[in-house]
């Protein structure tokens, strides 16, 4: 984490004690989150990264900033205290929490904001070139109405991620209750099919109880290559046993090749197969470079 965050209106030090116990939403979880790709110190699809917080925080009932840009303005005077000197400057990830502050029957005492927005940026995380996955069945209830939201309550993830790295792999492939694959703990899964009818990319559908990555929102809805079907489907682990490539993508992995899961027994385990991956990379560079073009000429316009 990088020396100041940011606290409502506040930049401060990370090293200041200055949040409540008494913060319903600390204390159980109550609040909405997003990571975001910061590069050449612009927030990568900061527009889709909001609207996924605003409406995550309507189901959630977590009170929310009714303006984009008061918000995106907070944020970049963090990044203006930041990012000069991040590795390398200006490149970064930024996490920001809205957190509920009241309701419940353990509210803290005293007047208090609706929510507190808390965010924070660090170096870009050095992921490697590969991903092992594990395989954890039941792990998603695609059937809850709350299934998909990226809510601050993520001690699940966390443990299966642990646990994961303690049994030397990456990341796990969670299950739902029908046995269909949802995605992982951070990030989202894709398989490619190379047939008669060309090559096809799936990914599963929102109602297997995955959350509406961003990154797997860009293939889906703006990256076009000829000859190339990106869509969902429905998949189970045999699909990944069967497919010539399975890949992950998430707001700071980018997109990177799995090369095994535990318990299957993959077509796709060297990394010499991933020519529709190196594709799809090409593009997504493309994509950002392209977005954050656009951006730097509004601000150079405004």
């Amino acid at each position: 984490m990088h020396r100041y965050l940011l606290h409502n209106d506040e930049i401060r030090d990370t090293g200041v004690q200055d949040l409540s116990a008494g913060q319903v939403g600390l204390l159980n979880g109550w609040g909405v989150f997003s990571t975001i790709r910061v590069y050449d110190g612009m927030m990568f699809e900061w527009e889709r990264h909001w609207d996924r917080m605003r409406l995550d925080a309507g189901r959630m009932r977590v009170p929310f900033p009714p303006d984009r840009d008061w918000l995106a303005q907070r944020l970049q005077r963090l990044m203006d205290a930041n990012l000069p000197h991040s590795n390398p400057p200006w490149n970064a990830t930024l996490r920001v929490a809205v957190i509920r502050n009241r309701g419940g029957m353990f509210e803290g005492p005293g007047p208090m904001r609706e929510f507190d927005v808390i965010a924070f940026t660090a170096d870009v995380n050095r992921w490697g070139s590969t991903v092992k996955l594990g395989l954890i069945p039941n792990a998603r209830y695609a059937a809850s109405e709350f299934a998909g939201t990226k809510n601050l309550s993520w001690s699940e993830n966390l443990t299966w991620y642990e646990r994961a790295h303690d049994q030397g792999l990456d990341e796990v492939v969670l299950l739902n209750e029908r046995g269909e694959i949802a995605e992982c703990t951070s990030a989202n899964i894709f398989a490619v099919v190379l047939n008669a009818q060309g090559k096809q990319v799936w990914t599963p559908p929102l109602d297997s109880g995955c959350l509406p990555g961003v990154t797997r929102a860009l293939l889906l809805e703006e990256i076009r290559i000829p000859g190339l079907q990106i869509g969902e489907k429905t998949l189970v682990p045999a699909d990944l046993e069967a497919a010539d490539e399975v890949f992950i993508t998430s707001t700071t992995r980018e997109l990177l090749p799995v090369v095994s899961v535990q318990g299957l027994n993959l077509r796709s385990q060297s990394i010499q197969n991933g020519r529709v991956l190196e594709e799809l990379r090409k593009a997504f560079k493309s994509c950002v470079e392209n977005y954050i073009a656009s951006r730097k000429r509004a601000d150079i316009i405004v």
